[in-house]
């Protein structure tokens, strides 16, 4: 079965819809090229997707450490790079509630071992930032 659909609807923009829910979303290209920066780019969702995949794997151990993650927050920055234009950096500042150093630990191996951050090419800079407050 397919992930996902993805249709072109013209001026740089596609919808892209997750098949199993039929949630959907637009991307728009970038102003810096040719686009209207209207959504996320497609390499936005790129750079985000590594923040969601990060919380989505913390949230699981977490919730087995009995340890509430609502509310944390991700900042994701992009840089690009030219010839070939590409992603060249991703930085993720995540703030978090405070847990114990055992905990925090375990939860920041936890992201960094993220299917999307493995899936990444190896020259992609990552630097990720963990602010327990």
């Amino acid at each position: 079965m397919s992930t996902s659909k993805v249709t072109y609807l013209g001026q740089l923009r596609t919808e892209c819809t997750h098949i199993q829910s039929g949630d959907s979303y637009v991307t728009d290209a970038p102003v810096d090229n040719n686009g209207k920066g209207e959504a996320f780019s497609p390499t936005d969702t790129v750079a985000t997707g590594l923040a969601n995949c990060m919380f989505t794997m913390m949230g699981i151990k977490a919730e087995s450490m009995g340890i509430e993650l609502s509310g944390a927050t991700a900042m994701v920055t992009k840089t690009m790079a030219a010839n070939p234009r590409r992603i060249s950096k991703i930085e993720v500042i995540f703030d978090l509630p405070l847990v114990d150093a055992k905990s925090r630990k375990i939860l920041e191996h936890t992201a960094n071992t993220c299917p999307v951050h493995y899936s990444l090419h190896p020259d992609l800079e990552r630097v990720v930032h963990f602010n327990w407050k």
